[in-house]
């Protein structure tokens, strides 16, 4: 098969492939984004519940403890339920550091979409400093050679940022992963 060498073909792969690459990277940002929106919206409702939840927890113990002060006697059912009380603020102070924890994967989500949008902008950067080889007077070879340089360019820039940006949070939902804190 000839290779074809004329300024059309150069010109349509050059901006074929920076089409394809942006489009890509630009959708990668967009679910980082809305997964991150995601996460946090599930961690702030979770943070808040929890919270609310010890709030509650900490008033029935307080009233416990005042009935026992009251009454001057300590009951096997009423250090039973007492630590009952203890055990449940527990669980919910490890709900609350749960929520807590998805800041971290909101944070990782937040930096590969600057990764990627620094990418992008490095690869319309070339795309833009390419310009300054070409002028009215420049032969099609000349155009040629530029557009290939371009196309390696933006080829070489595109295989690194897809290396460098793996997906590493994949969790979606907060209730979803095993994550053990206590």
């Amino acid at each position: 098969m000839e290779r074809d060498d004329s300024l059309g073909s150069h010109l349509k792969l050059t901006l074929a492939g920076l089409s394809e690459q942006g489009v890509k990277h630009l959708s990668e940002i967009e679910s980082d984004l809305l997964q991150t929106n995601l996460l946090l919206e599930e961690a702030i409702a979770k943070l808040s519940a929890s919270f609310m939840a010890v709030h509650g927890a900490i008033s029935i113990q307080q009233e416990m403890v005042d009935s026992i002060a009251e009454s001057e006697r300590m009951t096997p059912e009423s250090v039973s339920g007492i630590k009952t009380i203890a055990d449940e603020i527990g669980r919910h102070i490890n709900d609350a550091v749960t929520g807590l924890q998805f800041q971290d994967m909101t944070r990782q989500l937040i930096e590969r979409s600057l990764k990627r949008v620094i990418g992008m902008r490095a690869m319309m950067s070339s795309l833009s400093a390419s310009k300054n080889g070409l002028s009215q007077e420049a032969s099609t070879e000349q155009i040629v050679a530029i557009l290939r340089s371009v196309n390696k360019q933006l080829f070489l820039q595109n295989r690194e940022l897809t290396k460098a940006l793996w997906k590493t949070v994949r969790q979606k939902h907060m209730d979803s992963g095993d994550i053990e804190l206590f």
